[in-house]
């Protein structure tokens, strides 16, 4: 590495001197540019000829007061009420004829304030970032080091600081289409916004979770979580053991051509979920295959109803967590087949040696090394569980109805009947928000306390 180059990073770094500098230190003693950069931000970067850092946040700052005064403070002042008139309403003009007031659309006036919010939060950030820039400048001038010029500024981008310019548009992306939607889903759980108030709606702080957790939904909330929970604890066992049972199967000794039991399984997999759960619904179907073949063989006399709107809720149940295996035993059996493959032979024939058979080794050896590897992806596995919408809203849609509940059938999930709040006949979009974080809640706590509990974290 050159001197020069030594140089640079060194000076790019932030030195302990350079950090313990105070705010009140660069504005009294700092030059009258330093002191007016706290207000107008990038005059000290276009002082000392950085161009690009100095006009860009300058720019950026106009930008943001034109902003704040022309649409930002009535984002704000609207973010409080979301829009004063609530209903539609005819009054009379300076000419005495009528004219019909439309409701203020809260959607719009909750997703704009949401997006004010963001924006002052963003311009937050720019200005610690210039007030960074500006402190460093004042600590290069004190100490007589080399202020970086324009064309350097611009070459970091592309050497030390490459790291902030490749995340630049990863980051606005997350903001935009991760953290603002997320946010006003959040938000949308603390109004009453619902069939009745689909166009202007009020906040009503925490009613929407009172409703869900104590109000007239308790009574489903509490019954498709439990089952919510006993699908994803079955569904994610029975996948598990069958893809272990069956790439221990594939690999045994005995088993020839295991390339092509391997691709037949494999198959299965490759074939797109949704087309295997509705070739799944017609196969199950009353008038469908299967019956046929039962009442052929004699077996039965009448169609069984596996998943229909009448069927009997525990048959129902059952069918889904038999299809989930079918779908999710070939990704377990891959995964299963790789560590079965690399596990250490010593130990097995040593194993043997000692007189132990093949349940022992299993038991003893090839099993708790499995579970070991494959315990995170168990997680997440349970966790995609949770959130299965495909495999229950392809195959059943909630079936059978239960009475008892409010838009949701005995097979719904929570995930199911956040769907059926949104979109079904209720339109209960506060509740469904409200669903939406309970879900995060359940899911986020089950996978950290499930995690810290593994060997590999432990381990790791």
């Amino acid at each position: 590495m050159t001197k020069k180059k030594k140089r640079k990073l060194t000076e790019s770094t932030i030195s302990p001197e350079e950090k313990s500098i105070k705010l009140g230190e660069v504005f009294s003693k700092g030059d009258t540019v330093t002191k007016l950069t706290f207000f107008v931000m990038g005059l000290n970067q276009i002082k000392n000829k950085q161009w690009v850092k100095g006009f860009t946040l300058l720019i950026l700052e106009i930008a943001f007061i034109g902003w704040l005064l022309f649409s930002g403070i009535s984002a704000f002042s609207l973010l409080s009420s979301l829009g004063p008139n609530k209903v539609k309403r005819t009054i009379t003009d300076a000419s005495g004829f009528p004219q019909t007031l439309q409701p203020d659309n809260s959607v719009l006036i909750l997703l704009w304030g949401l997006i004010a919010c963001l924006v002052v939060i963003l311009f937050i950030l720019l200005y610690w970032f210039n007030y960074r820039s500006n402190k460093h400048l004042y600590y290069l001038k004190r100490e007589g080091k080399h202020i970086p010029t324009n064309k350097e500024e611009l070459a970091s981008l592309l050497d030390e600081k490459l790291y902030a310019t490749l995340m630049a548009v990863p980051l606005i992306g997350v903001l935009a289409f991760t953290v603002l939607p997320t946010v006003y889903m959040i938000s949308m759980a603390f109004t009453n916004y619902d069939r009745l108030h689909a166009t202007a709606f009020s906040w009503t702080g925490f009613q929407a979770f009172a409703n869900v957790l104590t109000g007239d939904l308790a009574g489903t909330f509490f019954p498709v979580l439990g089952w919510t929970l006993v699908w994803a604890i079955v569904a994610t066992a029975t996948t598990f053991l069958g893809g272990v049972l069956l790439a221990l199967l594939i690999e045994s000794t005995g088993i020839k051509f295991k390339g092509f039991w391997r691709t037949v399984f494999v198959i299965v997999f490759a074939v797109p979920q949704f087309v295997t759960l509705l070739m799944m619904a017609q196969f199950l179907d009353q008038q469908g295959a299967l019956n046929g073949i039962l009442m052929n063989l004699h077996l039965i006399s009448n169609p069984i109803n596996f998943i229909g709107a009448a069927s009997d809720p525990m048959v129902a149940r059952i069918t889904v967590i038999f299809v989930n295996m079918w779908i999710g035993i070939p990704v377990s059996m891959l995964v299963s087949t790789a560590i079965i493959q690399n596990l250490p032979q010593d130990q097995i024939e040593a194993a043997r040696i000692d007189g132990a058979n093949s349940l022992n080794i299993f038991r003893s050896i090839t099993f708790p090394q499995i579970l070991f590897v494959m315990t995170p992806a168990l997680i997440q596995q349970f966790i995609g569980n949770i959130n299965n919408f495909n495999v229950i809203y392809l195959l059943t849609q909630g079936w059978p109805m239960n009475p008892n509940y409010q838009g949701a059938g005995s097979t719904d999930l929570l995930v199911t009947w956040l769907y059926n709040l949104v979109f079904g006949q209720t339109q209960r979009y506060n509740a469904a928000a409200v669903l939406g974080i309970l879900i995060f809640i359940v899911n986020a706590s089950i996978s950290l306390v499930a995690y810290r509990r593994t060997n590999a974290f432990k381990e790791g």
